[in-house]
């Protein structure tokens, strides 16, 4: 296996046209539908950086910018962004291309964090991110940035870290009633 890779080399892109079994009551494509294309793309980019399994460990924020309709092409294209020692973040993008007038659209973008594993199921290595501009040292910084502030997030708000006197003053504008017993 390489020591590292570039994010050329395990890019990947599918496109496929939203039919009607693919939409939702709103008579739009539902976005759990989205949602397992997006985790699949991932999942083959990932795997083709790592040369193995690959598992989600999370998604970091998915928000939906443009409804897609029934009969739109969707190109989903993913590619790494960051590498740790067993993970790496694969970023995703979704555009919707309307068949009859060319008109694309960007529909949304999210990130996921990818494990590799061997065959018993035990976290292997992954091949280093090899970048050559800046934008690859944006997208590497900018994951790593978000690594931290989850990190950051999660031990605030720990039940053994939290301090609730620390909010009451901050949530008091929310739509919320405190009444402690």
């Amino acid at each position: 296996m390489e020591k590292f890779k570039t994010a050329r080399e395990s890019r990947v892109s599918i496109t496929q046209l939203m039919l009607p079994s693919h939409s939702n009551f709103g008579g739009q494509v539902h976005g759990g539908h989205i949602l397992n294309l997006m985790d699949q793309i991932a999942f083959a980019c990932a795997s083709k950086h790592s040369q193995s399994y690959c598992v989600t460990a999370s998604v970091n924020r998915v928000d939906f910018l443009r409804p897609i309709e029934v009969g739109e092409l969707v190109t989903l294209k993913a590619s790494i962004n960051y590498t740790g020692e067993t993970s790496m973040v694969v970023g995703v993008r979704v555009e919707a291309e309307n068949i009859t007038t060319g008109k694309k659209k960007h529909c949304n973008s999210s990130y996921f964090t990818m494990v590799s594993k061997d065959k018993d199921g035990n976290t292997v290595s992954v091949p280093g991110l090899l970048v050559h501009d800046k934008s690859g040292i944006r997208r590497f910084a900018r994951s790593k940035y978000r690594k931290e502030e989850a990190l950051q997030r999660d031990t605030k708000f720990d039940p053994e870290n939290f301090k609730f006197e620390e909010h009451i003053e901050f949530l008091k504008a929310e739509n919320l009633r405190i009444d402690l017993k």
